[in-house]
C-alpha cells in the first residue's frame, strides 16, 4: 500500500493524533470518506460518459 509499513503508518496516526486531537478524527474521517465517494463518483461518471459518446478526441496531436 503505496510502500508503507507498519511503523509508518503508526507515525502518521500518531502525528494525526496529536495535531487534530482524538475530538476530530471522526469528523475528518466523515469529511474524508465523502471526498473519496465524490472523486469515485466523478470519475465513474466520465467514464460512463466515455463509453456512451466514444473518447475524447481532442487528445489527439
Amino acid at each position: 500500500m503505496f510502500g508503507l509499513g507498519f511503523w509508518e503508518l503508526l507515525i502518521i496516526l500518531i502525528v494525526v493524533l496529536l495535531f487534530f486531537g482524538s475530538n476530530k478524527l471522526p469528523e475528518l474521517g466523515r469529511g474524508l470518506g465523502k471526498a473519496i465517494r465524490e472523486f469515485r463518483g466523478s470519475t465513474s461518471d466520465k467514464d460512463a460518459v466515455e463509453r456512451k459518446n466514444g473518447p475524447d478526441d481532442s487528445r489527439k496531436s
